[in-house]
């Protein structure tokens, strides 16, 4: 179970195999005769493994929001050493109160590497968020820079799913119910309470995490659309079963109520022999996403690149949507064509995973790939001037987007920002002054 290096964590990653599909009840096996048939919870379950399910939701949920498995195990959950506080390092829940909401726009440059070895857990550094995790509303905005495996460790979270976004280096999730290879470019989700490790198929790796508390992500409904179009659902790749029969001191920490616990196992917990359920994680590529535009006139409002949702009591008003600028035609007449100026509700958040954003060009350091933007619900925004500018002058020929990869994190309430994010040296100071310089061209 030690960490093996970058290349053999490659090398594994590159076998990998998937199931495929969105919200699937899937079923999987690493022995064969694993799974019990016809049944959950035999009298004495195959192999002498242990039935346990893992409930994402309460039992009574309606079908389509209930999430669960019943995994089949070496041994059970419940056999572990008491949890004792943990320290926090960089990571912060909600609610956050260090700071008062800013109305302010703010941008920040990419999360400066770690001094030391650093592994993903350690490596995340808290934003900002909203809402409560005790009361599984909001979410929260993290970002991680890590240079070493999570080695004898697991990591689970009951406050929420983790949507991880990596911007540099690929990632080897070792989950509870088997292996997902996450690369930049491609995103992977955690769902609340499933234990996984980190372990990196590069030197060094560095992305976004979004944390919902809310009720989990699911895919957007099309509506006028029709039956397809954005993201697929078959393009969600889950994993197989593949289990650790690890003896040893394995730490195994849980974030629970905003806090940290650990508690040293004698064994590894990612040892589920066979599973079967709706509650897993899965990877999905961006660049699958089936972009949706206007063939006419005008810029349709950003909602049309929403890869995944998570809804609120409201109907159409999402605790947080997960959307992605990904390579796209612009073909509108008549219309300027990057996104338009906007005060909007929604709070986002936004970041770059590779390329050029086709909004925002200038500023003090820029939009660079690992860097971040903020603005609040009725902050106003939009094109920079040089963005403007040029927009309004171009020859309105086809044009193919297809340098750049962005994406937002946006929600219902106002992000509030932890204070090592309102104090960060990496904090833009002058990120108001892309907007210097927009001239008045009213003629009467």
């Amino acid at each position: 179970m030690a960490g093996t290096g970058n290349e053999q964590a490659r090398k594994t990653a590159e076998g990998l195999v998937y199931t495929t599909g969105f919200g699937n009840e899937h079923s999987s096996e690493a022995v064969p005769g694993a799974l019990p048939v016809g049944r959950n919870s035999p009298q004495r379950a195959p192999l002498g493994l242990y039935a346990e399910q893992l409930s994402g939701s309460a039992f009574t949920e309606p079908r389509d929001h209930n999430h669960r498995s019943w995994l089949y195990r070496i041994r059970p959950s419940a056999a572990h050493p008491p949890f004792v506080r943990a320290e926090q390092r960089a990571l912060r829940s909600a609610p956050f109160a260090d700071c008062a909401p800013d109305p302010n726009r703010l941008r920040w440059n990419p999360q400066p590497a770690p001094e030391g070895p650093t592994d993903f857990l350690d490596g995340l550094w808290t934003l900002g968020g909203n809402g409560d995790a005790t009361q599984r509303t909001g979410m929260a905005v993290h970002l991680y820079h890590a240079n070493t495996a999570m080695d004898r460790r697991v990591f689970s979270d009951a406050d929420g799913e983790l949507l991880i976004v990596p911007e540099r280096g690929g990632l080897l999730l070792r989950t509870e119910l088997g292996l997902l290879r996450a690369e930049p470019g491609e995103v992977a989700l955690i769902p609340r309470g499933v234990r996984f490790r980190v372990e990196l198929l590069d030197a060094t790796a560095r992305g976004y995490v979004c944390e919902n508390y809310g009720r989990p992500f699911q895919l957007p409904d099309l509506g006028p659309i029709g039956a397809n179009g954005l993201a697929g659902a078959r393009d969600f790749r889950a994993p197989v079963a593949a289990y650790e029969d690890v003896e040893g001191p394995v730490e195994v920490v849980n974030k629970f109520c905003g806090n940290l616990w650990t508690a040293t196992y004698d064994h590894s917990p990612l040892d589920v022999v066979a599973w079967h359920g709706n509650h897993v994680p899965y990877v999905y590529d961006l660049r699958r996403f089936n972009v949706i535009g206007s063939i006419s006139y005008d810029h349709p409002d950003p909602s049309i690149f929403t890869v995944l949702t998570s809804p609120s009591d409201t109907p159409g008003l999402a605790g947080v949507d997960f959307v992605v600028f990904a390579p796209r035609w612009l073909v509108g007449e008549d219309t300027f064509r990057p996104p338009y100026f906007h005060r909007n509700v929604m709070t986002e958040y936004m970041g770059l995973i590779e390329g050029a954003y086709d909004a925002k060009t200038a500023g003090e350091g820029g939009f660079v790939p690992g860097g971040g933007s903020l603005h609040n619900m009725m902050s106003a925004h939009g094109p920079d001037r040089e963005t403007f500018d040029r927009a309004s002058a171009a020859e309105l020929v086809p044009q193919k987007i297809d340098d750049g990869l962005a994406f937002m994190f946006e929600t219902r309430w106002p992000l509030t920002l932890t204070a090592q994010a309102q104090d960060a040296d990496h904090l833009q100071r002058g990120y108001d002054d892309v907007w210097q310089g927009l001239q008045r061209h009213f003629r009467p």
